[in-house]
């Protein structure tokens, strides 16, 4: 299991940005995870059209120690 740690921002606030996480099954490395992340990163802007993303990490679940 992996985790793709996005920044959004409010499109009608730009001041008002939240990080979210999406879990997902990976068998590949961080790096490459960053690579392959961009599709579902493209289906959560979809479904979340008032957000916009800043930009993004992979990581594992649990592990809060990261810069995004």
């Amino acid at each position: 299991m992996i985790e793709i740690i996005l920044t959004v921002c409010a499109i009608a606030n730009p001041a008002n940005c939240e990080e979210k996480h999406l879990q997902f099954a990976w068998n590949g490395s961080i790096q490459q995870c960053m690579m392959a992340a961009q599709p579902y990163i493209a289906q959560w802007i979809d479904q979340h059209p008032a957000w916009r993303t800043e930009k993004w990490s992979c990581g594992y679940p649990g592990n809060r120690k990261r810069e995004i």
